[in-house]
């Protein structure tokens, strides 16, 4: 045998050695009830020296009549069968699991000069289901065969070692601290279930309800069967920080080293004050691949990419105690960050490459990340989900798209098409943030609602899997005559009227709305108050009444905008 089963023998026998030296001095004999072993069934014999019947004297180890077992205990599951007095009794004896012979060359223990000894069968490999386990002996002290063996004592239990099924009902999103819950659930009838302090014991049907009070983090729920099996769910409730809900967009940009920059944040903490915005578009990561935050995604971390200023949780806690939404925006797959440490660190399948793939794609953005690769995605998404667990209230995408204007580059991996590989990520965020009820939204191209192609962004089936897509109608950006307007820049009501009927058909039935970026820049600019009012109130004669506002640089011009507060 083996030194771990030589030891773990060893001891057990100790054990009923010590056990059966105590009850010999007290006068009594060990039973089910005092931890020992059980005594022999009344039946079995063996021959004396004069040739007289006389019983074993056996003890049987092993689960009580109807014991469930549960994965804990069947990894250690074995049955003993311990010999008092005499070796012998176990000669002639062998094991029966639901009536098959199962036994093996099994050795007899003994402690020596005891009289005690012991064979074991390890029974750690059974299936889930009821067991009768058997020691039978044989009549004539040979094999034991059908009808030909004498049953001395049978075990009968129950194995289940799969943990129960557990599913959370309700809360479905996520509940910001110190809010009330009622969690809602279902699991294996009978199974207790835990969350934090509270414990319910789950109905016939396996329904279970637990008020929480004051939730101060994430909380994970636990079921417990009736054998012990656990199954866990880490974030049965998600926990933000706190949450602001608005019905209709009123924001402008601002970059993280713009907010951290009181001459750039108290002009727009005016216009909040005055009621012209009631949120506030924060770059969480940039176009240079940076976070504003000191991030704890572990990517992030590694390539160095949290540089910014900004204490996102204080940042957010601030703004929503004036209750101002916060709209992160995030640059995804422009990022020349990951793509340089990617490159430098072999991982150069994360990135596009040039054709004859010595280098990584640079153009205009210094490194353009690769939009099909899974850690790509899954980096942007963890990102995503960080700023949800501090609070952030809308997750505004950007970048989510091919490079324009070139095709001579390579995306490794690359099945499909580029706007089918966009609409996956869409697809993936939005089953990410789900769970933390975030507003889930894409800036996109504006010209993207009728030329998909020439952006990689397909803006129908984007926007099934979107909240809202705010398209880049910007007047200065537009050529003369596009959609019949003869000089866009010098009409902004009409270009963004025109622009706004060609997207409002292209999401006509699907999830998303329209919220359109407008501009409040000094580019082309003739009049800016004035273009500022046009492109609001052409966006609001078409029947939207909400808008993100674009400035670089964060400086706007609160004088055209309508004060509502």
């Amino acid at each position: 045998m083996t030194k771990d089963r030589t030891t773990s023998v060893t001891r057990r026998l100790l054990v009923v050695a010590a056990g059966l030296l105590v009850a010999c001095t007290s006068g009594t004999s060990s039973d089910d009830g005092s931890g020992g072993p059980a005594p022999a069934d009344d039946h079995g014999s063996s021959e004396d020296d004069q040739g007289a019947s006389a019983p074993r004297d056996l003890r049987f180890v092993g689960p009580d009549d109807g014991d469930l077992v549960g994965a804990d205990e069947l990894g250690s599951l074995s049955f003993d069968v311990i010999a008092v007095t005499d070796a012998d009794d176990l000669a002639d004896l062998a094991w029966r699991l639901n009536g098959d012979e199962v036994t093996t060359a099994t050795p007899v223990d003994e402690v020596a000069g005891s009289g005690v000894a012991m064979i074991t069968y390890d029974a750690d490999h059974l299936g889930d289901g009821e067991h009768e386990l058997s020691v039978a002996a044989s009549d004539g002290g040979g094999d034991v065969e059908d009808g030909d063996d004498e049953v001395l004592h049978t075990f009968r239990f129950v194995v289940k070692s799969e943990p129960p099924e557990l599913e959370i009902v309700e809360p479905t999103t996520a509940v910001a601290v110190g809010q009330a819950v009622t969690l809602t659930g279902r699991t294996e009838a009978g199974a207790e279930v835990e969350v934090g302090e509270e414990r319910v014991t789950a109905g016939d049907d396996g329904s279970f309800t637990l008020e929480l009070d004051e939730v101060g983090g994430p909380l994970p729920a636990t079921a417990t069967d009736a054998a012990g099996n656990r199954t866990t769910i880490d974030d049965a409730v998600r926990v933000v920080a706190s949450r602001v809900e608005i019905d209709e967009i009123r924001t402008v940009h601002a970059t993280f080293w713009a907010w951290a920059t009181p001459e750039l944040r108290d002009p727009i903490d005016a216009m909040i004050e005055d009621g012209q915005i009631n949120s506030l578009q924060l770059d969480l990561k940039d176009e240079g691949g940076h976070l504003g935050y000191d991030s704890q995604v572990p990517l992030a971390q590694e390539v160095g990419a949290g540089i910014g200023p900004l204490d996102l949780e204080q940042v957010v806690a601030d703004l929503h105690a004036r209750d101002v939404a916060v709209i992160g925006r995030i640059v995804a797959f422009a990022d020349p960050t990951l793509a340089s440490w990617a490159w430098e660190h072999g991982e150069r399948d994360w990135v596009i490459q040039e054709p004859d793939g010595g280098d990584y794609f640079r153009g205009s953005y210094a490194g353009f990340s690769n939009y099909t690769h899974e850690d790509v995605i899954a980096y942007n998404l963890d990102i995503a989900e960080e700023a949800a667990r501090a609070g952030v209230d809308h997750i505004l995408w950007d970048y989510i798209r091919r490079p324009e204007g070139m095709d001579n580059y390579v995306v490794p991996g690359l099945e499909g098409t580029p706007e089918e590989a966009i609409v996956e990520f869409a697809r993936l965020a939005d089953e990410r943030l789900a769970p933390y009820g975030v507003t889930h939204g894409a800036s996109v191209y504006g010209i993207a609602a009728d030329r998909p192609t020439q952006i990689g962004q397909d803006i129908p089936a984007l926007a099934e899997h979107l909240d809202y897509v705010a398209p880049m109608i910007y007047p200065s950006h537009w050529g003369a005559g596009e959609y019949g307007v003869a000089d866009p820049n010098r009409q902004p009501y009409d270009i963004v009227r025109a622009t706004l009927e060609v997207w409002e058909e292209a999401v006509a039935g699907a999830r998303a709305r329209v919220v359109p970026w407008l501009e409040d820049t000094p580019y082309r600019a003739w009049d800016r108050p004035h273009q500022v009012r046009e492109q609001i109130r052409a966006t609001r004669d078409h029947g939207i009444d909400e808008w993100l506002m674009w400035n670089p640089g964060a400086r706007y011009t609160p004088e055209a905008y309508e004060r509502r507060g």
